[in-house]
């Protein structure tokens, strides 16, 4: 099945997964990393994280338990449409309004937070296999981004509902360290991929 058919039905079910959640217990989802993967990230390393859209697994949670163990956060960041994605530091993720809208819709830090790269990325997903691979939303931001810096692990954050048997690959596509889903801890896998 070609990427874009493939990211249609996907998004659909993830639509649907979303849709048939409490509230009350979808707020309580993916609120701190298990153990293993806050292992993976040692004292002092800059942890970069996303802003959910209202269908992608929540980040939140994990952005507020590595601030709170004392770890820089970070958040992509784009200038306008045409520039490459950049992370820049979140002061408190705590705080909301330390956050201004972006060119995509969502909110990033401002232009004046500072520029960080992070040693372990916690990336969202349309999908992904139980092996690491994984379908981004199609603009190939996150994978250019890996590409430039392979020394950082890539973590997915998704659904259970996003777990695909196999998903076409392309050679810039970048595979993951590891997924955390609700129910399952897929990986970790080798040290770098």
């Amino acid at each position: 099945m070609a990427k874009t058919a493939l990211r249609k039905e996907l998004r659909t079910a993830r639509r649907a997964h979303v849709a048939a959640l409490d509230p009350r217990v979808r707020a309580l989802m993916l609120m701190r990393p298990p153990r293993p993967v806050a292992d993976l990230v040692q004292p002092g390393q800059a942890v970069g994280l996303y802003m959910a859209n209202a269908e992608e697994a929540p980040a939140g949670g994990y952005a507020r338990f590595f601030h709170d163990a004392g770890h820089t956060i970070a958040l992509p960041h784009f200038a306008t449409r045409a520039a490459p994605m950049r992370f820049r530091t979140w002061a408190s993720p705590h705080l909301d309004d330390l956050l201004e809208p972006g060119p995509y819709g969502t909110h990033q830090p401002t232009d004046e937070a500072e520029d960080v790269v992070p040693d372990v990325l916690f990336v969202p997903l349309v999908g992904f296999t139980a092996d690491g691979g994984r379908l981004g939303q199609g603009g190939g931001h996150y994978d250019r981004w890996l590409e430039a810096h392979p020394q950082t692990k890539a973590i997915g954050l998704a659904w259970d509902c996003q777990l695909a048997d196999d998903l076409p690959r392309e050679p810039h596509d970048r595979s993951l360290h590891a997924v955390v889903t609700p129910t399952r801890l897929y990986g970790p896998w080798e040290e770098h991929r």
